[in-house]
């Protein structure tokens, strides 16, 4: 890696929403909680904690305002990110004292329209809305754009069609524009390439990627990200989780796989890979399976003492 790059990376906890968003078994509240508090424990500074999307389609995370009572008011340093859809979300979000919203649009209009029941063009007016809601509220909004490295529906998705969605949400003024590998089909050079045309648009707005480990290229696209000067990268203790509406979109690159190939190669993350690891543990005890993590099949290098 070239020494021009920076030498440490924002990781951010996606484990308690995306994770937990496409498990069949349910988790209860008090282990929601837990999940967080471990993040933070592990040096996690920012965690997507709950979505508030209707109960009816995302079950598993119906008890959001339940997650965020026992969370609010605790951590004062640390960012608590709530998922919103749409304009009532974000109601709920401020309401629940989330400390950033994060809002969702499709690069893909096939994936638009099952994913949201709504175009793209539908998708970015209504981040105008969410937008509004919170500045009124004085927090900070991010906007992840899925499907940008290809659809289950669509196919291939141009990156010039994804620099459009994002040249529309510019104007709202992100804390961050995220680039999602949906269905987990990315690699390295898309994500250079990607990301090198983002920062031509803007140099204020922080970049973020959220990769899926589907196709076993998760871990080389957060290097290349990294490489290509990526603000924050989302990941999933354990691995765990994925996309229920995305066909196949398998678990979430796994944080301590990335902790561990970033300790080797000399960047910071600020986290205990010893706690991650603890963690992912600890969950695969609470969903009662096995988690996608390599790094629990395989253990650190070099071997810990016993």
């Amino acid at each position: 890696m070239p020494e021009t790059v920076s030498r440490s990376v924002e990781i951010i906890e996606v484990a308690p929403r995306d994770g937990l968003q496409n498990e069949k078994a349910m988790v209860s509240t008090e282990d929601k909680i837990a999940l967080v508090e471990r993040a933070f424990a592990a040096g996690f500074r920012h965690v997507e904690a709950v979505s508030f999307a209707h109960p009816k389609h995302v079950p598993q995370m119906a008890d959001a305002e339940a997650v965020m009572a026992g969370l609010a008011g605790r951590y004062a340093d640390r960012n608590l990110i709530g998922l919103a859809l749409n304009a009532r979300g974000a109601d709920r979000a401020v309401a629940a004292k989330c400390t950033q919203i994060n809002y969702v649009v499709s690069a893909s209009e096939g994936f638009a329209r099952r994913n949201q029941n709504a175009s793209t063009a539908d998708l970015i007016a209504g981040a105008r809305d969410v937008a509004a809601i919170a500045r009124v509220a004085g927090i900070p909004m991010s906007i992840s754009v899925t499907t940008c490295f290809g659809c289950p529906f669509d196919g291939e998705v141009p990156v010039e069609r994804v620099m459009e969605v994002v040249e529309a949400l510019l104007p709202l003024d992100p804390f961050d524009i995220g680039f999602a590998d949906t269905i987990g089909c990315g690699v390295p050079s898309q994500v250079t390439d990607m990301l090198t045309r983002a920062k031509k648009l803007s140099s204020t707005v922080k970049w973020r990627c959220h990769f899926h480990d589907t196709r076993n290229t998760g871990i080389a696209n957060a290097i290349a990200a990294v490489a290509a000067g990526v603000d924050f990268l989302d990941a999933s203790t354990g691995g765990v989780g994925g996309c229920p509406f995305a066909p196949a979109a398998t678990g979430n690159v796994a944080a301590e796989d990335l902790v561990y190939a970033f300790n080797r190669m000399g960047i910071e993350t600020g986290l205990d890979i010893d706690t991650v690891i603890d963690t992912a543990r600890w969950l695969a005890g609470v969903l009662g399976k096995p988690m996608p993590s390599a790094l629990l099949r395989a253990g650190v290098f070099p071997a810990r003492a016993a």
